[in-house]
């Protein structure tokens, strides 16, 4: 969990993805799908999380990559295997908030307007220090749509 965290703060320390607490991250540990480097579960490649916000919506989050291993597939491979999860799970739709769109737009996500999103805005985002000033995109994956 202490490579998740560092990972995540690395990223958090440029502004490019929302930092989470380290019992925030115990808290929610079942959510996240973990890229590692061989057998060596203590070097941690990427993360990413799907977070279950109502019955037929989730979040993808905290996806990070460390930097000398970007361009290597690796966020695909977590985002689509987040996807998957949420088909089984009988979950629709998939949105994320980030600062990446092009990335996820090459998974079939379009933008979306955040006020569709009232679960997320009430739930996470009215704690966030970037609130109301988030600019942050937010982009949904619909199963039906793909």
């Amino acid at each position: 969990m202490r490579a998740i965290y560092a990972l995540l703060q690395f990223f958090a320390g440029r502004n490019l993805l929302l930092g989470r607490s380290l019992s925030s991250l115990y808290d929610h540990l079942r959510d996240f799908k973990v890229a590692v480097a061989g057998d060596d579960p203590q070097q941690v490649l990427g993360v990413c999380s799907l977070h279950i916000c109502w019955e037929n919506l989730a979040e993808i989050r905290s996806l990070a990559i460390a930097e000398s291993y970007q361009d290597r597939g690796i966020g695909r491979t977590l985002v689509e295997s987040c996807l998957a999860e949420a088909r089984d799970f009988g979950i629709s739709r998939v949105f994320t908030l980030t600062y990446q769109p092009g990335f996820f737009k090459k998974l079939q996500f379009v933008p979306v307007d955040k006020s569709e999103l009232p679960h997320k805005v009430w739930s996470d985002c009215i704690n966030c220090p970037m609130f109301p000033d988030c600019n942050e995109e937010a982009l949904i994956w619909d199963k039906e749509k793909v």
